[in-house]
């Protein structure tokens, strides 16, 4: 049985720690040939807690990291436009190039018939992809903020050889305050 901690005792029911990258649909067409494109937000583990917030309403944060140029504060209002908290984004300066630091890109086309969805990603050298260890105070996070569940994925955890120190990082802080983690 799980014990889930009360909602009274936590700023959040859901936090998610994981990339969140621009999603670039072209609709109908194919990525190759594609002239505009439909953009959102998204990402495996932020999807989890931005669909909780839409369709039960619970109390969501997103634990990411963004380069802090116009394309990273797109996500960030894509994110508030999905009622997700934004106060975990860890902004990291932009260089003006990207050399050292970029936001995620996705294209994806859609599956027709027994053709299946097509995903073109775009991540290298992503803010979120050189978190390490030590880089987030999750003390602070499940201590003193709270949060009832806490997700995060695989994904996240191969981007880089470092994302995997920051997931066990973060599921042994959240463990150590009661929260469920999946």
């Amino acid at each position: 049985m799980l014990k889930i901690k009360s909602a009274d005792s936590c700023k959040y029911d859901i936090l998610s720690l994981g990339e969140i990258m621009l999603r670039f649909d072209p609709g109908a067409g194919r990525i190759h040939t594609a002239r505009q494109f439909n953009v959102w937000e998204g990402g495996g583990e932020y999807n989890v807690a931005r669909g909780l917030r839409r369709c039960f309403g619970l109390r969501a944060g997103a634990i990411t990291a963004l380069a802090d140029n116009p394309v990273g504060r797109l996500v960030e209002d894509f994110m508030l436009q999905g009622g997700v908290d934004v106060s975990l984004i860890k902004w990291v300066p932009y260089d003006g190039v990207g050399r050292q630091v970029r936001n995620g890109l996705n294209f994806t086309e859609r599956g027709y018939g027994i053709r299946g969805a097509v995903g073109c990603s775009d991540r290298g050298n992503t803010a979120v992809s050189q978190l390490k260890a030590g880089d987030i105070d999750f003390d602070m996070i499940f201590g003193k903020l709270g949060s009832r569940w806490f997700h995060t994925g695989g994904i996240f955890a191969a981007l880089s050889d470092t994302t995997p120190g920051v997931v066990i990082e973060a599921l042994k802080a959240a463990k150590k305050y009661g929260t469920v983690t999946s």
